[in-house]
This record gives C-alpha cells, structure tokens and sequence, in this order.
C-alpha cells in the first residue's frame, strides 16, 4: 500500500535532483534551467512519474516566474516596446504559422491537419527564455521587455487562431469567436481597474499604516486571483500573473517583493516546474516520430528566429538584438503539447504528429537556453 506522504519523497528527490542538474550545467557555463529539465528527463525514464501533485506545484513554479518577471518590468518601457512588441508577435505568427503548415502538407498532403500544426507551431513558452534572461542579467534589457510583450500578444492572436480552427471542423461547439475575442477583452479591462485602484489604494494606506511585513502576502494572493481570473476568461494563468506583476511593480514595494518572491520561487516551486517539463516529455514518442518531428523543429525554431527577428529589426533593433529576440521566442512548452491533444480528440491530427509535437517542444526547450545564452555573449565580444 503506497504512503499518503509518498509525494513528499517524490518532490525531495525533485529538487535534489534540480539542484545537481543545475550545478553540473553551470559548471559547463550553461544556464541552470537547462541542467533541471535534463534531470526531469533522466527521472521520467521510470524513476519518477508526473503526478497530479507535481502538477499543481509545477503551475505556482510557472506562476511565480511569470509575476517575477512582471515585478521587474519597467512600465514606460513596456509601453514604449508596445508598437514594436506587436511587430515581433505579428512575424512570430504569421511566419511559423506559414512554414509549418506548408512542411506538414508536402509531407501529409492533409490540408486541415497542416493547418492545425501550423497553429500549434505558433505557441510560444517564454518561461525558459525568461529564467534564462534573470540568469544572466538581461530580464530588464530592451530585448527582454519585447520578448515579454510580444509573447503576451502572440498568446492572445494563438487562442483566436485555435478557436477558428475548432469553429470549422466542430462548427456546433460552443467556440464563438466573438465571445472568445470579448473574453479576452473583458480580463484586460478587469485587469487594468483592478490595478489603477489598487495602486491607488496603496498608496493612501502606505502613508498611514506599516505594511511593509505583509506586502508580500497581499501581492501573492492577488497573483493568485488574476491568474485564475485569466484562465477562466480564456487567458493563460501566466499572463494574469504576468499582470499582477505588473501592477506591483508600480508601488513601492517592487524591490522587496521581487527579492522575497524569488526566494520563495527559487527555493521550491520553480526548479519543479522545470524538472516537471522534462518528466512529461515522452522520449519514445518523440522518436517515433523523428522525420516529421525533425520537420516541426527545424520550420517552427526558424518560422520563429526569421519572423520575430524580421519584426524587430524594422522595429528599430539592431541584428544582434533582432536575432536575441527571435531565439528568446523559439521554445515552445505545455501549451503546444495542450492543443496538440486537442486536435487527437477531435481527430484533426494522429498519434503520430502529436508525438512530433512532442519532439519540437523537447528540443527547442533544450537548445533556447544555451542559444540565448550564446546570443548575448557574441553581443559583449
């Protein structure tokens, strides 16, 4: 009979195993992320399995990262970056989407089922490529401010472009476009009063009453909430912690909350989500499917690099920067692997290019780091 408190062993050996993963990647000079999610690797070769408790844990880890980042985002700068933010999104849909589509039809000559990997090579997960950026300093650089903002719009345009395509193939299903493009409107609205009178509220208590010791408490739930509140209305959950962020980072508390947050973050929930990445890769899958797997890598990494990279530079980037911004970009995560098994469901796509997917988001999330690294070494050469 398993142990109620069998999850306690399961998250220890976690995060032991991050910790080792971590320190062996940064002795070879590569970002610690990278160590974490080979560890989530080797544990998922029957060590360990992905269960609903990691799960969950793995969700605050993400959640936490996305608020941190918000924490520490200059709000003149990100509207500054908004017309340039656009462009970078714009190219990282249009681009990916394109190329994509047009490698699976050559090979599958299935029109709907290329159209749905070419959605699915939209996604972007700049969770990698932000903890990356804290590691080496460059999360408040201008590159980082545009892989953000981009993201945040490419994840919207994604949501609408998958709720078309469900329209046409399950046209009875309640997928409403227009109430999809309300919905996100409506968490945007929500997002922006909520923030204005918290700020402003804030602001009145902090001139009469010390809450300096539960500031961190405040921020955390309302984190919490936003993302949530997100999620129902159709957002991703990183998005509205992303936004909580945001919106704290315009008190004064920003400094003190990003410290104790990350603290809180890196100790235990953030090397989980990412050992979790690596534990809910299947290895055999993605190896069953090499040769259309290898088509998904190569056209969605350069559908990506070209059409963010394009969108910066004539946003007034500069090479280098333009090339940061399209690998920050690149890695693809959960929620590919999410609308992939979506499309088995509705038997748009098979087994066999789910198993690509899974291909595509193992090696952009192994290769970003170390590409971003890289990227940002040859600018200081």
């Amino acid at each position: 009979m398993e142990s109620k408190l069998a999850f306690l062993l399961d998250i220890g050996v976690i995060l032991l195993a991050a910790n080792i993963g971590g320190i062996i990647s940064k002795k070879f000079k590569q970002p610690a992320v990278l160590g974490q999610i080979l560890a989530g690797l080797i544990l998922g070769m029957g060590i360990l399995e992905k269960t609903e408790t990691i799960s969950h844990l793995a969700e605050i880890g993400v959640v936490f990262l996305m608020f941190i980042a918000g924490l520490e985002t200059d709000v003149n700068e990100l509207k500054a970056s908004g017309k340039s933010s656009s462009m970078i999104a714009l190219g990282g849909v249009i681009t990916p989407f394109l190329f994509v589509a047009a490698g699976i039809y050559f090979v599958t000559n299935d029109l709907l089922s290329s159209i749905f990997m070419g959605v699915i090579a939209t996604a972007t997960s700049v969770s990698i490529s932000v903890q990356t950026l804290q590691e080496i300093g460059r999360m408040r650089s201008k590159q980082g401010i545009g892989i953000l903002g981009a993201a945040i719009i490419d994840d919207v345009v994604g949501i609408i472009l998958l709720t078309l395509i469900i329209g046409v193939v399950k046209p009875g299903a309640n997928n409403n476009v227009i109430l999809v493009i309300g919905k996100i409107a409506i968490f945007f609205v929500i997002t922006f009063i909520i923030g204005f009178i918290l700020i402003k509220i804030m602001s009145k208590i902090s001139k009469k009453v010390n809450i300096e010791d539960r500031i961190v408490t405040f921020a955390i739930v309302f984190c919490f909430i936003l993302a949530y509140v997100s999620e129902e209305l159709g957002v991703a959950a990183i998005t509205g912690a992303y936004f909580a962020g945001v919106v704290f980072s315009m008190t004064t508390h920003r400094h003190k909350l990003s410290h104790e947050v990350h603290k809180i973050s890196s100790v235990v929930f953030t090397p989980i989500f990412f050992v979790a990445i690596g534990l809910g890769v299947d290895l055999r899958s993605a190896v069953s499917a090499f040769s259309i797997g290898i088509i998904l890598v190569i056209l969605g990494a350069l559908g990506k690099i070209i059409g963010c990279g394009f969108g910066a530079k004539i946003s007034g980037f500069n090479g280098k920067q333009a090339l940061q911004i399209g690998i920050g970009m690149v890695p693809r995560a959960e929620v590919a692997i999410i609308i992939a098994n979506l499309g088995v469901a509705i038997n748009v796509i098979n087994h066999q290019q789910l198993a690509a997917v899974i291909m595509m988001v193992l090696v952009t999330t192994l290769v970003t780091p170390s590409m971003l690294k890289w990227s940002f070494a040859r600018e200081e050469n």
